[in-house]
C-alpha cells in the first residue's frame, strides 16, 4: 500500500488523484485549506487522512508532513498539485497578483516539498510528483506570468531528480494540456483586470475570449488522468516528464522542431563567442 501525500486535493484533479489512489487500495493524506469538504467528499475512508494545509505557511506544512508519517507511517507519494492559473498579458499583471501567484505555484510547492522530503531521505525511497502544465514546456501570449511559474517548476524539478536519485528518490514533473476541470472558472483561474487597450488585438487578447469560449469544453478528460497518474506512480522506472493529453504531446514536437531549426540556423554565431582553441 503506497502513502500519497495530495496538495490541492478539494477539487479538480486533486480530488480526482485522491479517488483514484483510494480504489487502488492506497492511502492518502488528502491535504486543502479547508478540510471539512474532503470528509464529505470522500466519506469515512479507513485510508483517507483529511488535513489542514495552506501551502503558504511553511509550519503548517510541516506539520502536516509529521501528521502523515504518525498515521501511516511512511509518504510514499507526494504530489504536488495546488495552484492556480493567471490570464492576462504580462504587463498587464500587477505586482500584487505575481506575488500571489508565486506564493502558491512556486514557493509553496517548495514549502511543502521541503517539508516532505526530510521523510523520504530518512526511508530513503519515495516519488514527488510536480504538477506542471503544458504551459511549462512552451509559453503561449496572455499566460506568461502563469507559464513562468511552470517553468520554474520544470527546472526546479530537474534539479532535483538529479539531487534525489542517489537518495532513492524519484521525480516526475507532469505536463497536462487543457483538460476539462474547472480550471478557467474563477475559482482556479485570475483574470488580471488591468486590460490595456493596445493588447486588444493581439494574441494575448485574444486568449482572453479563447479561455472565455472553451471552458468545460477542453479536450482532456481528467478522470483519464486521475487513472494514469495512478500507474505513472506504481511504475518503478517512471519519467521525468510525463505530458498528458494530445495537444500537450503536439505542442512539445512543435516547440522541439522550432527549437533545433532556429540553433541550426543560428549555431555558426552562437559557437562563435568561445575563446580560440590555440588561446585555450
Amino acid at each position: 500500500m503506497r502513502v500519497w501525500f495530495i496538495t490541492g486535493a478539494s477539487r479538480g484533479f486533486g480530488a480526482l488523484i485522491t479517488q483514484e489512489a483510494l480504489t487502488a487500495g492506497d492511502a492518502v493524506v488528502a491535504t486543502a485549506r479547508n478540510p471539512v469538504g474532503l470528509a464529505e467528499k470522500f466519506g469515512n475512508h479507513p485510508n483517507l487522512l483529511s488535513v489542514a494545509l495552506d501551502v503558504w505557511s511553511e509550519a503548517q506544512a510541516h506539520e502536516a508532513a509529521e501528521i502523515a508519517v504518525k498515521r501511516f507511517g511512511k509518504i510514499d507519494v507526494l504530489v504536488n498539485n495546488a495552484g492556480y492559473g493567471l490570464l492576462g498579458a504580462v504587463e498587464e499583471a500587477t505586482a500584487e497578483e505575481i506575488e500571489k501567484l508565486y506564493a502558491t505555484n512556486v514557493f509553496g510547492l517548495l514549502k511543502v516539498t521541503r517539508a516532505v522530503l526530510p521523510h523520504m531521505r530518512r526511508q530513503r525511497s519515495g516519488h514527488v510528483i510536480n504538477m506542471s502544465s503544458v504551459g511549462g514546456y512552451q509559453s503561449f501570449a496572455g499566460w506568461g506570468v502563469y507559464c513562468s511559474t511552470k517553468f520554474a517548476i520544470e527546472g526546479l524539478s530537474e534539479a532535483m531528480a538529479a539531487e534525489l536519485q542517489p537518495l532513492g528518490i524519484q521525480v516526475t514533473v507532469v505536463e497536462p494540456g487543457f483538460f476539462r476541470t474547472d480550471f478557467l472558472d474563477e475559482s482556479s483561474l485570475a483574470v488580471s483586470p488591468s486590460s490595456i487597450a493596445d493588447y486588444r488585438d493581439t494574441p494575448a487578447g485574444a486568449m482572453r475570449d479563447f479561455a472565455a469560449d472553451h471552458n468545460h469544453a477542453q479536450p482532456g478528460d481528467p478522470k483519464r488522468l486521475a487513472k494514469s497518474m495512478i500507474t505513472l506512480a506504481h511504475s518503478a522506472n517512471p519519467p521525468l516528464r510525463m505530458p498528458f493529453g494530445s495537444d500537450t504531446v503536439g505542442a512539445i514536437e512543435t516547440k522541439n522542431e522550432y527549437v533545433a531549426r532556429e540553433l541550426a540556423d543560428w549555431r555558426e554565431l552562437a559557437v562563435s563567442t568561445d575563446f580560440p582553441k590555440e588561446a585555450a
